[in-house]
């Protein structure tokens, strides 16, 4: 049986081919196969005859193209193709990689945003006072409960929204999340959410399916988005500057600077690779520098010297 011949037609079916073997072998989310998808169909649009067959000079023509976009899309979309053409050469549909071609741009390190002890605290000040009155609505329960868990487990926004209604009991203080890739992960659960969630659960009815239903469905991220934003109003918080990622970057990096180890905050978090909880728990150059200066050991020989 002689293999397909290599052309613009075969492109669409290698792409397939490449996706199946992502998400089996690699276990990439579905989000991530999407992003390699529209990368590489939008290459085959732009070189002649296809990416599948394309040589150093096709790649570098389109490289070209991407002059007016940013670097960490440019980044993107050589490494889509690198990878597509890895697997090409893996499997023998190749016998060299054109790749090499490719910008390596690299990308910036941009630090996400996130809040300060004394922000979070105002957040948990303005639901306290929601709690404390005398008509308190069952949504304050709610919000009660989202931000305990947000903040106070890291908990991505997708993770959140689709939690079981009976996912948190009482007496365990941990939660089995499966994250991106398939990957399961502990999360601790302080008494204040297992609380917060307890109080909320007596309002959603027992056959319901999500700890935070919404019509047909659990609650969505934009209406998560609206809440958070509408209470960091009523704590004096500019609502640009809160979102569910910001919430879940403050908690890695509070914990962090109260002394959390970073790979105990690699499993917290999910993360597969140790370097993006390196950019979302960074630590501000003045606590590193008193770091040093009360922790090294030449300040503790200094000390005897003296």
């Amino acid at each position: 049986m002689t293999a397909e011949p290599l052309g613009s037609g075969s492109d669409t079916a290698l792409i397939g081919r490449f996706l199946e073997m992502m998400a089996a072998e690699s276990g990439a989310a579905r989000n991530t196969l999407m992003a390699y998808a529209s990368d590489l169909r939008l290459a085959c649009d732009a070189v002649p005859g296809g990416i599948a067959t394309a040589s150093r000079d096709d790649l570098a023509k389109l490289a070209d193209g991407w002059a007016d976009l940013a670097r960490a899309t440019v980044a993107r979309k050589a490494a889509s193709l690198r990878r597509f053409y890895a697997f090409m050469l893996d499997d023998g549909l190749r016998g060299d990689d054109p790749s090499d071609a490719l910008p390596r741009p690299g990308t910036a390190r941009r630090l996400p945003k996130t809040l300060s002890v004394a922000d979070v605290d105002r957040l948990f000040a303005a639901i306290a006072e929601r709690l404390a009155a005398a008509d308190v609505a069952h949504a304050d329960y709610r919000l009660s409960a989202l931000i305990e868990l947000l903040y106070g487990s890291g908990l991505r926004a997708t993770e959140l929204m689709s939690l079981p209604r009976n996912a948190i009991v009482s007496d365990r203080p941990f939660l089995i999340l499966k994250g991106k890739g398939g990957r399961e992960r502990m999360v601790p659960l302080s008494d204040r959410a297992r609380e917060a969630v307890a109080r909320w659960r007596e309002f959603v009815p027992a056959g319901q399916p999500w700890l935070f239903p919404s019509g047909k469905s659990h609650l969505s991220r934009i209406r998560l988005y609206q809440l958070l934003k509408a209470l960091a109003a009523d704590a004096g918080i500019p609502p640009d500057r809160i979102s569910p990622h910001v919430l879940r970057h403050a908690f890695a990096t509070h914990l962090l600077e109260g002394g959390a180890d970073l790979r105990a905050l690699q499993t917290m978090l999910g993360h597969a690779d140790i370097a993006t909880t390196e950019i979302y728990t960074h630590v501000d150059s003045k606590r590193l520098v008193e770091l040093v200066n009360t922790r090294h050991p030449l300040v503790d020989a200094k000390r005897v010297r003296s």
